[in-house]
């Protein structure tokens, strides 16, 4: 009986082993996807790097797929931080999301936009009492 039992913890030591291998090739394809997307839409990939965001079963035509949900960092004109998400399925682009990049553009400034503030500090006007003495 400790046979199969051996056989039955190798077969799945094998199949953890095998999964670690294939999201490893899946985070490679994924790194390598989102460095071109950043080129192509002039941005520049923070810490080159990607992370696995989760796992989901998708049914197209008929067949159960596996879609993998990918984010990283991205930065518009080097001193800021956005996310970016990629989705794969097998070895497919199948979905990318990036952060809107109109109002950073040179000229391109739009009116809503606020111009930056020399600092984040809102003045308080003093209380004023009952007796209109301030406080």
């Amino acid at each position: 009986m400790s046979e199969l039992s051996d056989l039955i913890l190798l077969v799945l030591l094998l199949a953890i082993i095998g999964s670690w291998l294939k999201l490893a090739r899946g985070r490679e394809q994924a790194t390598q996807e989102a460095r071109m997307q950043c080129r192509q839409h002039g941005l520049q990939l923070l810490d080159e790097s990607v992370g696995l965001r989760g796992l989901r079963l998708l049914r197209q035509h008929g067949q159960l797929l596996l879609e993998r949900c990918y984010t990283f960092e991205v930065s518009i004109d080097g001193n800021d931080r956005e996310p970016g998400k990629l989705w794969l399925i097998g070895r497919t682009l199948s979905g990318v999301s990036l952060p809107t990049i109109q109002s950073h553009l040179p000229g391109l400034l739009s009116e809503h936009v606020p111009p930056p503030a020399e600092d984040n500090v809102v003045q308080l006007r003093p209380r004023l009492r009952k007796d209109n003495q301030l406080h």
